[in-house]
């Protein structure tokens, strides 16, 4: 527990595509650790109190989503970022690396120079080379180069309540279930992101410590951090998905999902 001290927080907000992003830009803790992935490590023994305070109620919601500024790994590096949402501290985040960025060079912390500014950021899946379209001192839209995704399983059986769904498995800096919506008879649409988080969960549990979700190099980057539900609206060319991404317990992510995107990327 922390004294009685008062504890005063300050954070931007910012939102990619609708998902919000609560940078803590006054107050934050010093997190120890040579690296981005041990000052995570770090947050989650010493810091989980101040994730709880800017994610749940009042100040925060179901679907918060924040981080913490660190330095980088090294100087090759421009800032470094520790995420954190309801359940924990994720190991990548892409719609909070575009909402880092554009805050950085908004807010100064790195110069932008137009038409094009490139930030280097650590994130704990690793190294994430970004770029900046800047105007005026702004960053008006930021793209990044995301660490290598791959499979990890194919149809691999998982029990709900639906009864046995296959799902495929792969890694974006974070490893996803995705599953054929359409294959349950379920549509991908608003009214049934409940029915979503759900079964989202079940299989998010069914699949805990399968060896899909083991990360080759770094046992903190495995788990299975969300499930994607997917529906094919046309087969195309070009081909025509539609989807939603149940992460951390039972978040409705209502951006595309950088890293669950370059996980489906990976799938097809």
């Amino acid at each position: 527990m922390r004294d009685a001290a008062p504890l005063r927080i300050e954070t931007d907000e910012y939102h990619s595509g609708g998902e919000p992003f609560r940078i803590v830009v006054g107050g934050a803790p010093h997190l120890e650790g040579a690296t981005v992935l041990d000052r995570r490590d770090f947050a989650r023994e010493h810091a989980d109190d101040i994730r709880q305070l800017l994610i749940n109620e009042p100040r925060g919601h179901a679907d918060m989503y924040g981080c913490f500024v660190t330095p980088p790994d090294d100087e090759n590096g421009d800032l470094g970022v520790v995420f954190f949402h309801k359940d924990g501290f994720s190991t990548a985040c892409g719609h909070g690396t575009i909402a880092l960025v554009t805050w950085a060079i908004d807010s100064g912390a790195v110069v932008g120079s137009e038409p094009e500014t490139v930030v280097v950021v650590d994130a704990p899946s690793g190294r994430l080379h970004t770029s900046a379209l800047v105007s005026g001192g702004k960053a008006e839209a930021v793209t990044f180069r995301n660490v290598p995704s791959y499979v990890a399983g194919r149809d691999i059986s998982v029990a709900t309540d639906e009864g046995e769904i296959t799902a495929d498995v792969a890694y974006g800096g974070a490893f996803y279930a995705s599953v054929d919506a359409a294959a349950m008879g379920i549509k991908v649409v608003p009214t049934n992101v409940s029915h979503f988080i759900e079964i989202g969960r079940r299989v998010k549990r069914e699949l805990f410590g399968h060896p899909s979700s083991v990360h080759g190099e770094d046992d903190r980057l495995s788990g299975i951090y969300g499930t994607i539900f997917f529906e094919t609206l046309d087969a195309g060319p070009p081909l025509h998905q539609r989807n939603v991404t149940v992460f951390a317990d039972g978040e409705v992510d209502r951006s595309p999902c950088g890293s669950g995107t370059s996980a489906r990327l990976a799938l097809l």
